[in-house]
């Protein structure tokens, strides 16, 4: 199939405009008349846009088919050199770095529009004006009130005046393009390259206009190493979770016509397969390709840059935009099937450092941020419901993992791929015994101080009703768990990890108490400062919530991944797709069964599983803002730091379901066999 380069017929509206804003830059960046201690910051913007400008006409000729591999990689390093972790303390794109150099006020403005101008690269090899022209406007207003040093124009606050009208004026353009990015087909120049270009030649990489790093590079060559049966095998399991995934949901499949995909840079040879694998289920792809972060501290500065202009009346101007962004797709939003999603994992752990300059949330802001993702939710759940959409997940390893990297890819693919029907019929076994139960009484072991009872949910039919739903290989691959929404009521205790890699960021001796199952406590050590350990979590884990509910119990069964994580050192870096396969894990915040509580669905056995609710999201039938929190952030346990998971039954009898780290109800005994092996090597090891 051929794909035309697809160009946004709204740059003929932006062509002219940006014509004679990009006249004014060149002025500015020859003779910018500020004072002098902005003068430099002047220059660097203009020089940035100008040499944008020229990206943005060459993409709108070519789409950057005739450049060559050592072309794109000067183009690449030029729009990004200035966040690589070398320069970045000497960046305008560190507000560390520009406060100091503007004082904090101007410094914010200007950090923050350097940030929005990094984003905005991709565009630039589509051929589309429209967020180039606007941005290089904004610039120019911003340094014509910087001009008028002796007037109170040129004061932060009437700055901060002009960001915030620009964003309130263009919220419905932002809104416009994100829902296109998530669901509109036509859009297809991601699909040219991915459908048409030579992938031998890694030239096409950088069309993308995405950062390219030695991951991307890396599996692109690797990938090109495998045969075609074994790429073709790794798109098969993931195409046939996401449709596995509709069928035990008990949800028409065929009744959807457009895939989201999500997939790294470089996983082009997996991805083509994938297309047609879609296509031919009658899907028509939507691509959204992403790429390896250049620089994460970059990433956690700017993350709350809306603090520079958020306030009541652009959260509600937000609602308004998407609500009509989505009523002008409403026929693509109703055939809208669900993402499926390639994950990428190998990064080194990363804890940020705060600092005072990156703009942060006020208590006001927190609110509304919170209020704001809420209720963008569930506008987005009213067209695109929740009920009759699914997806999959599927993760594999980056070249940064380290000089493993091979091995631990090919025994990735060996997780991804684990017997379904053993995982199944073992994890039945599990799941009886848990019926039973009335709670859960969960203890670490050595240095781990986890001590928690899990109230279940309880049954009036067992024989036809079940607590834990039986999760092999479908929405998350790989196979292994069963997990349930607790009973709120009842659920107390303290969990401990050591160690935990969570939304990105690690947490060092991560603890949280529960009390009823919500969060009433949480500390770790990653600041000597106590009260910064806590806001680190509040911001990440809670996401600014003052507490949240346990919305799931979990037991991970994949003991094969847990030793692939141990073997090769790499425990820190698994994804939480992987990592929550290999201990219990307890997440914090929404259930499982989000917008879809009501649906029927059941497991292998034909039970229907009826925990979906608690006494949180059950407000969802009275008010709906109360019922959800849009966050779902799970916290494992591994296996050696596992005393036991014991379940209780209402006349006080107990059975264990683990013990020392070791799976000890009948049946189970399999899932001990990679942990044995792993044993001896470290025996022989030794």
């Amino acid at each position: 199939m051929q794909y035309k380069i697809f160009r946004n017929t709204s740059n003929e509206l932006y062509t002219e405009r940006l014509e004679l804003v990009m006249g004014r830059i060149e002025e500015i960046a020859a003779q910018p008349r500020t004072p002098a201690a902005f003068a430099p910051c002047m220059r660097e913007v203009s020089r940035q846009l100008l040499y944008m400008y020229d990206l943005a006409k060459r993409g709108a000729e070519d789409g950057f088919g005739s450049m060559s591999v050592a072309e794109a990689r000067t183009i690449n390093r030029c729009l990004y050199e200035d966040a690589y972790p070398e320069n970045y303390a000497h960046s305008l794109l560190n507000p560390v770095y520009a406060c100091k150099s503007m004082g904090q006020d101007f410094g914010r403005i200007y950090s923050m529009l350097c940030a929005r101008l990094l984003s905005i690269y991709p565009t630039l090899f589509e051929g589309k004006y429209q967020m180039l022209c606007l941005y290089s406007e904004l610039f120019v207003q911003l340094y014509n009130r910087m001009e008028k040093t002796e007037t109170a124009a040129a004061e932060p606050y009437a700055l901060r005046g002009d960001i915030s009208s620009f964003m309130l004026d263009n919220q419905e353009i932002f809104d416009e393009n994100a829902v296109h990015a998530m669901i509109n087909p036509d859009s297809d120049y991601f699909a040219s390259i991915l459908c048409q270009e030579d992938l031998s030649n890694q030239a096409y990489l950088y069309r993308y206009g995405y950062y390219i790093s030695e991951n991307e590079l890396g599996i692109s060559d690797y990938l090109g190493t495998l045969s075609q049966e074994q790429i073709k095998a790794m798109a098969d399991t993931y195409t046939e979770g996401y449709r596995i995934g509709f069928s035990v949901c008990n949800k028409d499949i065929s009744r959807k016509s457009i895939v989201e995909i999500r997939y790294p840079v470089g996983f082009e040879r997996m991805v083509r397969e994938a297309f047609d694998n879609f296509t031919r289920m009658g899907l028509r792809p939507v691509l959204k390709p992403y790429s390896t972060p250049v620089n994460r501290q970059f990433e956690y500065d700017h993350m709350e840059d809306n603090a520079l202009w958020l306030d009541k009346l652009h959260s509600e101007r937000s609602f308004e935009t998407l609500r009509s962004a989505f009523e002008n797709m409403h026929g693509a939003a109703a055939g809208y099937g669900g993402p499926a999603v390639i994950e990428t994992f190998g990064e080194q752990p990363f804890a940020p450092e705060d600092n005072d300059s990156r703009p942060t949330y006020s208590d006001r802001q927190r609110e509304l941020a919170v209020y704001e993702k809420s209720t963008r939710s569930r506008i987005i759940n009213e067209y695109i419901h929740g009920d009759e959409r699914s997806f999959t997940i599927i993760a594999y390893p980056i070249p940064e993992i380290g000089t493993d990297f091979e091995n631990i890819f090919t025994e990735t693919v060996k997780v991804n791929t684990l017997d379904y029907m053993l995982y199944q019929q073992i994890q039945q076994r599990i799941i009886d015994v848990l019926d039973t139960g009335d709670r859960v009484h969960i203890t670490g072991a050595g240095d781990n101080h986890t001590d928690l009872y899990v109230n279940l949910y309880k049954l009036s039919n067992p024989e036809n009703e079940t607590i834990f739903e039986n999760c092999v290989a479908d929405v998350n691959i790989p196979v292994g768990e069963v997990f349930t929404t607790p009973v709120l009521e009842g659920t107390s205790g303290i969990l401990h990890v050591s160690r935990v890699y969570l939304n990105g960021y690690m947490y060092e001796n991560l603890v949280m108490k529960f009390e009823d199952g919500m969060a009433v406590g949480y500390s770790c050590d990653n600041y000597d400062d106590e009260n910064a350990s806590r806001k680190y979590i509040r911001d990440n884990v809670l996401m600014h919530h003052d507490t949240l509910p346990m919305g799931e119990f979990a037991i991970g069964t994949n003991t094969t991944a847990y030793c692939m994580a141990r073997r090769y050192g790499i425990e820190d870096k698994l994804p939480i797709l992987i990592a929550e396969k290999t201990g219990p894990h307890f997440a914090v915040g929404d259930t499982c069964y989000t917008y879809d509580e009501d649906n029927i669905t059941t497991n292998p056995d034909g039970k229907r599983i009826v925990a979906r609710d608690n006494s949180v999201s059950i407000l969802r039938r009275e008010d709906e803002s109360r019922a959800y929190f849009n966050c779902h952030t799970d916290i494992t346990i591994p296996y050696d730091e596992i005393g036991a998971i014991t379940v209780i039954r209402a006349d006080k009898s107990t059975q264990d379901i683990i013990r020392n780290g070791r799976f000890v109800l009948p049946g189970t005994e399999a899932l001990n066999e990679p942990l044995d092996e792993l044993q001896e090597e470290m025996k022989w090891h030794r």
